[in-house]
């Protein structure tokens, strides 16, 4: 019984680390499903939703200001939930730039956004993050692929900040892995959902999200439960700052994970392989197995040592088990410091610490706990790193 526990778990991470993203990459290859893609200039609806964010507020807005999109076609809403710290009136100030203010009592983050978009105006609707940057060109680039009738929705790609922060280099690392499986997903049908820091989707697909799940994940899939195509585009960046701290990243983890079950459970019609193909079982493998892979984990990190006696194999692997804990006990142990962001250090803390808040998340998903208030820890650096950063990143990336 052992051995059948050990394989069989090792079986489910090997799935969802491995097989699952050589598949993906696989049928990039083998099954492409093109696109058009061109220039176009749809009215659109940036959407920002802020909660005591007078700290990098004012970035943003400029930030927003400066992009290169025609300005009498471009409708920049912010939806202020219930701040207190001097957003509303920092944001008020820019009401003759054409920025409009949203000021709603404090509800969350999906309320806000909810009703901000039953005031918006705009063909395509633009949401983003309040402490992302958007590289100049961001917009233009997002609604490029909307030329094709089939595309209902479109994800940007967000990319890091320099920074020094103690998850710097695990956040990155798994970003980079992500961004590789959209381009992979997007070439043969659809994401499987969007990131909050930039994506764009057509108006009249637009559904209500509901509450205690992840904003972008619900009305990003909403496109495809309509039968339409949510597509990559690798060229609409937006820049954020990596989490400063071990501790503001977890907590962050545990929000986004327990949220984005929840969000699955919501989305479940989504999961039936007879209507929706191979993005049922993309959705399955990315935001349920992935997710809940620390389970297969623990069984693995117990049967291991039981298995110690048959030698060979198993005590090759429990001390393979046991480097790999030590060196995410040092790299968190050691976090600030330059060998704490070694990636042979840093890269088993991520992982530890997203496996550990995924742990968390069911807990609270099977105890019912919802998430629906929360207070962004921007940490010290955030969105007062200057916007030139961001573009002068974006120019790098472009010309090389």
């Amino acid at each position: 019984m052992t051995l059948i526990l050990f394989w069989s778990a090792a079986a489910m991470v090997a799935y969802a680390y491995v097989l699952f993203p050589a598949l993906v990459v696989l049928r990039g290859v083998l099954f492409r499903r093109g696109f058009v893609s061109r220039d176009t200039e749809p009215t659109v609806s940036i959407v920002v939703v802020a909660h005591n964010e007078a700290r990098g507020i004012r970035h943003k807005l400029d930030n927003l200001l400066s992009l290169d999109y025609p300005r009498d076609r471009l409708e920049i809403l912010v939806a202020s939930d219930g701040s207190v710290d001097g957003t509303d009136e920092i944001v008020s100030s820019y009401a003759d730039r054409g920025i409009r203010l949203l000021s709603f009592p404090r509800r969350g983050k999906i309320p806000a956004l909810n009703d901000a978009v039953d005031l918006a105006t705009g063909e395509i609707l633009v949401f983003s993050d309040a402490n992302s940057l958007y590289a100049e060109d961001a917009v233009r680039a997002l609604v490029r692929p909307f030329a094709d009738p089939s595309i209902g929705g479109v994800a940007g790609d967000q990319r890091y900040l320099p920074s020094t922060g103690e998850n710097d280099t695990g956040e990155r690392a798994y970003w980079n892995f992500d961004r590789m499986l959209k381009q992979s997903l997007s070439r043969a049908g659809s994401v499987t959902s969007a990131t909050g820091a930039i994506y764009a989707i057509r108006r009249s697909l637009f559904v209500p999200a509901p509450s205690s799940v992840t904003d972008d994940f619900a009305v990003s899939t909403a496109v495809v439960l309509q039968g339409y195509r949510l597509v990559f585009s690798p060229q609409s960046v937006a820049y954020e700052p990596a989490a400063t701290s071990t501790k503001f990243e977890f907590q962050r983890k545990v929000r986004i994970i327990t949220r984005g079950l929840r969000g699955v459970v919501v989305r479940r019609p989504l999961l039936n392989p007879l209507r929706y193909g191979f993005y049922a079982l993309q959705l399955f493998s990315h935001k349920v197995a992935r997710r809940l892979v620390v389970l297969p984990l623990l069984v693995i990190l117990v049967t291991t040592v039981l298995l110690w006696p048959q030698g060979g194999f198993y005590q090759w692997s429990a001390a393979a088990l046991g480097a790999f804990l030590l060196c995410a006990a040092l790299g968190a142990l050691f976090a600030r410091t330059r060998m704490g962001r070694c990636k042979l250090f840093a890269l088993p803390c991520y992982f530890c610490m997203v496996n550990a808040a995924s742990l968390q998340a069911l807990f609270n998903l099977v105890g019912g706990r919802r998430i629906e208030l929360w207070d962004t820890q921007r940490g010290v650096s955030t969105t007062e790193q200057p916007i030139r950063a961001a573009a002068c990143a974006h120019e790098r990336e472009v010309a090389s």
